[in-house]
This record gives structure tokens, sequence and C-alpha cells, in this order.
């Protein structure tokens, strides 16, 4: 008889992960000096910085391991001084009161949302974002047995869900997600309008989940908003994978509001016992390595430029408006409809890893797809003149 499978593994995959994949074997089995620029496959595919964690992170936790420190389970919460530094963030950052109490130190962003959701929603409520969208949020509330509600957007929104597709939905869903910037699309909300939507979810009931991991990463467009500065009802996701550098030390943070603290510090205590320690000692540290990681923003900034002004006369010339985050968002609907047979053309051909859009939006992805441009900044600044000759190539 064959043996029961539960709903929640029917949840869908994270296709970029394929991408990682395909150009790791693609990497793997071509000899150096395969392009004419010089550089190796150019790997715009996922949101992880090239620059490591900065060196007083590292260094921290190199001390505290050689001083033979008992690196064991922390309070489900995190290390008390590290939460300390968190909250104290808030106020020299954003002006912001956030109380240590209420901040739970998760095991990366990926480890926040999980909690966030299952403390603040039922199987079968519904919970609204925009699409496109990250697809882990669609997926994990999936697995849960909750219901994401999408709220198709695109340019003329800034790809950012509006105070009217809000109020047009009926019944309200339990949440809304919200994130600004944005992946895929990169864009941010104006501080108006992201506080306009922050007190229409209070105002209706609806628990508002801010993602705030690309903090720190926006050029001077928009300022950032932070919802632990505008609802008391909201729930913040941050991670220092992003802006601190830091993807594989796994180590995030939630700011919650008062009447979830309990709550997430029960499912945190069962699902993960704590962050590891380690990673909790280097985060705390990284606070304090505010040159180095400004640094990393001007390399961003600078590849970000240079990506804006040569990809359009590459082919790629419909893109999103690119606030923060480390992403383009492109329009490549005069190219093909095929996102992922495209992305997977221009790996084999071009040596270039991308996202496709159909990770992100599955109704409409596939004229989309996504570049990253966190990667070695010789690498951003090679890619168009390889995608140029191979659209080239293959239009001729």
């Amino acid at each position: 008889m064959p043996l029961k499978v539960g709903r929640g593994a029917a949840a869908p995959p994270f296709l970029v992960m394929d991408v990682i994949t395909a150009a790791n074997r693609l990497a793997a089995r071509l000899p150096a000096g395969s392009f004419a620029d010089g550089q190796a496959v150019i790997r715009m595919e996922v949101g992880q910085p090239g620059t490591g964690a900065p060196r007083g992170a590292a260094e921290a936790a190199a001390r505290a391991l050689s001083a033979g420190a008992a690196m064991g389970y922390t309070e489900a919460f995190g290390l008390p001084s590290l939460r300390e530094r968190i909250a104290g963030h808030y106020a020299t950052h954003y002006g912001a009161a956030v109380p240590a109490a209420r901040i739970a130190v998760t095991l990366g962003a990926s480890g926040a949302f999980p909690l966030a959701f299952l403390a603040a929603f039922d199987p079968g409520d519904a919970v609204a974002m925009a699409a496109p969208f990250y697809p882990p949020y669609r997926n994990i509330l999936t697995a849960l047995g909750m219901r994401p509600q999408l709220l198709p957007t695109g340019p003329e929104t800034r790809f950012q869900p509006t105070l009217g597709m809000l109020e047009a939905l009926d019944p309200r869903p339990a949440g809304l997600i919200l994130a600004s910037p944005c992946n895929p699309a990169g864009t941010m909300l104006p501080p108006a309008e992201f506080r306009a939507i922050a007190a229409w979810c209070e105002a209706n009931g609806v628990r508002l989940v801010s993602d705030e991991i690309y903090h720190g990463l926006s050029y001077g467009t928009l300022a950032e908003t932070t919802a632990a500065g505008c609802s008391a009802s909201a729930i913040v996701v941050n991670s220092f994978s992003k802006y601190f550098s830091m993807t594989g030390w796994r180590i995030g943070w939630l700011v919650l509001p008062e009447d979830l603290v309990r709550p997430v510090e029960c499912l945190a205590q069962n699902f993960f016992i704590s962050a590891p320690h380690v990673a909790q000692v280097a985060a705390e540290a990284a606070f304090d390595c505010e040159a180095e990681l400004e640094a990393n923003l001007a390399r961003y900034a600078r590849s970000r430029a240079a990506l804006l002004r040569d990809l359009p006369g590459a082919g790629f010339d419909r893109l999103a408006e690119a606030d923060g985050a480390f992403y383009l968002w492109a329009d490549i609907s005069a190219l093909s409809n095929d996102s992922e047979a495209f992305c997977a053309r221009m790996l084999a051909e071009a040596g270039v890893a991308a996202s496709p859009g159909v990770d992100f939006d599955g109704t409409r992805g596939g004229r989309f797809l996504r570049f990253s441009y966190c990667g070695p900044e010789p690498a951003m600044q090679a890619a168009p003149a390889r995608l140029a000759a191979w659209l080239g190539r293959t239009q001729g």
C-alpha cells in the first residue's frame, strides 16, 4: 500500500536554486578563457552578495572560537546583547523606539517567515501580496495550509500594491506581505504610501508583515520606511544576509507586536531552539563595520548604474525602477514569452545566469527575468556587452 505524502510536500520549487545548479555545472566544465571578455560564467541569478561577511564580524567569531567559548544554545530569541544592538539600530537609523523584548533573533529571514505566519494566521487564511513576489512567500504559506492572495501589479504601480487594490478586496485578507525595497523588482513605496497602507491594515484588522531585508540597500530615490515606526500591530522581518553580507551565517530577526511575542517565542523554542550562537556573535560585531558595508553599497551602486546605462542597448530596454535591493526586473516580451527557456539558452550560449520570471509570477512571469547585480563588479560591468553580442547572433 502506498504511503501518504503530506499536502505541504506539494509546495512549488524555488526555481532560482535550479538555475544555481545549472550555472555551477556549466562553470565546472568550461575551460578558462572560454569567453572573450576574460570573465567566467557571469552569475546574475542569485541575491547573494559577492563580498562576504564584514571583516570585523568574521574576526569576532574567530576570537570567540579560539578563546574556547562554549557555543551552546542561547535563549530562543537570541543573545540579549544582540537584541539590544538591533533595538539601537532602530533608534539611530529610523528614530523608532523598539524594545529589545520585542525582537526575536531567527535562523535567517527564511526561518522568520514560518514563525510569523504560524503565529499570525491559521490554515485557510488568505494572505495578500503583490505579484511579482519573492517565491518562498507563496511556497511557505502554501505548505502551511494558508492561501496566498496575489495582487497583480505592473510598472504603473511601481510593482507595488496600492490602497485601491486593498480596498477592492472583499472579504479582507487575514494578512498582507509588503516589501519595500522588493524582490524581484527592486522598487520602493514612497514613505507616505507605505504609512497609508500600514494604517489601512491596522484599521481593517489585516496583519501587516513587512519584509525589510533589503533595507540599507537603497540608492537615494526614496527613503526607507520601517513598519516598526508606523504600526503597533505589524510584524517586521529583517536579516543580516543582504546589507550585512552574511548569507551563509543564517541569521535574521523579527520585530514583533506585543500580542505575538510569547506565541513566537514558544514556536521558536520548539522549531529551532535558537539561532547559531557563533553567528549571533558575528552579527553583533557587524554593526561596527559600517565603513566596509557602505563600501559594498557603493560597489552595488556602480554596478547598478552601469547596467541601467548599458542593458538597454543590449536589448533589455524595459526595466523596473531600481530604487533599492540589487535586482533589475526586465520585461523581455520583445525577445521571448518563455523566460525559463530564454534563461536556459542565455546561460548555455552566453554564459550569463539570470532568474526566470515565472519563479516570481506564474501568470505573467514568462515575459520577465530578474538580473541580480550584487556579484563581482567586473563581471557586472562585462555582462551587457556579452549579452549584446549574444542577442546579435540570435537575431541575425
